[in-house]
């Protein structure tokens, strides 16, 4: 068993607090990714958990075992970085069995795992090879592989796919998530990117200035953002927002609309609405089309509604051009509402 309980963890810099008090359970074999722009902490509390960070205070528990006074070598954790960290000078088997090594693994054992992890990894062609000879895609193979030979109760990764081209991303977020799930490995992943993240993760938590946002499937991220910022950092485009003031009876006006909303309130709300979720319709907003984008499937069209920029995507058969006004209806059902003071979502 593989559970990781990070409790209470803080990190300062100096006069500057990287982390607030960090509290989140991982499950055995979860993969689970940490999510937010630069700067929002997740790399730090990746390093705590590795034991390359020291955390100012809280604790870290993996399988039942506190493990933040322990060496790394001693936690039972494996890392794969942004940069591969493969050895020139070594072919790709000895780059993957090199921990191994160290461990000072009988040899038909290093073998053994090392003929494994490359198989999963799908580069048993590429074990006499040095790695001078590899592709960027299939040097990160290599860094995974030798990783997961350790056969870790824990694997790191931090951004590991961010120096591959867009179509490489894709075909190793398909592979990770398959390995990993092969392999029965807890795993914490890294990312600034929402979409590694909404296609990878069994659960995401999503980081902004030292604090986790909110920790949940995907799905629920995507269609229950439980803060201003998750709604806007997660989706692209991100959630429409419009000023709501209460019209009484549960009704709130938004861009001169009586709308339904949450039952109470006196004071303004933001009334949030992602961009697949409005329809063209005979009574709704009044829209002014700014910016018309053919995607291929659809149109992403920006509209200005009521002095605010407002995103719709529409069906490409469409015919929509700048200047055009259109009347735009929300999905109600899929409409979030926001405190403009907490942030928090109401309802």
């Amino acid at each position: 068993m593989a559970e990781i309980q990070i409790k209470n963890i803080a990190k300062t810099f100096g006069d500057y607090t990287a982390l607030h008090d960090i509290n989140l359970t991982i499950a055995d074999q979860e993969f689970m990714v940490l999510l937010g722009a630069s700067g929002c902490g997740k790399s730090t509390l990746l390093r705590i958990i590795a034991g390359l960070e020291t955390a100012s205070s809280g604790e870290v528990w993996i399988g039942g075992r506190r493990i933040d006074h322990l060496s790394p070598k001693d936690r039972g954790i494996a890392m794969v970085f942004q940069n591969y960290a493969v050895f020139p000078h070594l072919t790709v088997f000895e780059n993957i069995g090199f921990g191994l090594r160290m461990q000072k693994l009988p040899n038909d054992e290093v073998t053994r795992r090392v003929e494994r992890t490359a198989s999963l990894m799908h580069i048993e062609q590429l074990l006499k090879r040095y790695s001078g000879e590899l592709s960027g895609g299939q040097r990160q193979r290599v860094a995974v592989a030798r990783a997961l030979a350790m056969e870790p109760d824990v694997i790191l990764m931090d951004e590991p796919l961010s120096n591959l081209d867009a179509l490489l991303r894709m075909e190793m977020r398909a592979e990770l998530k398959g390995v990993l799930a092969e392999s029965k490995t807890t795993a914490i992943y890294v990312t600034h990117d929402q979409v590694e993240a909404m296609s990878m993760a069994d659960r995401i938590s999503v980081m902004y200035e030292g604090n986790i946002v909110q920790a949940a499937s995907p799905i629920e991220v995507y269609r229950n953002p439980a803060a201003e910022f998750v709604a806007g950092f997660i989706g692209n485009p991100p959630m429409n927002f419009l000023r709501a003031t209460p019209a009484g009876d549960g009704k709130w006006t938004v861009a001169g609309q009586n709308v339904d909303g949450p039952t109470s309130g006196s004071s303004p709300l933001q009334f949030a609405i992602r961009p697949e979720d409005m329809r063209l319709a005979d009574s709704g907003f009044s829209a002014t089309v700014k910016v018309v984008e053919p995607l291929g499937a659809h149109l992403l069209v920006t509209c200005e509604v009521d002095g605010t920029l407002l995103r719709a995507i529409l069906d490409s058969d469409l015919s929509v051009n700048r200047g055009d006004q259109l009347t735009l209806a929300p999905q109600s059902d899929r409409v979030r509402w926001f405190d403009p003071e907490t942030t928090l979502a109401v309802a």
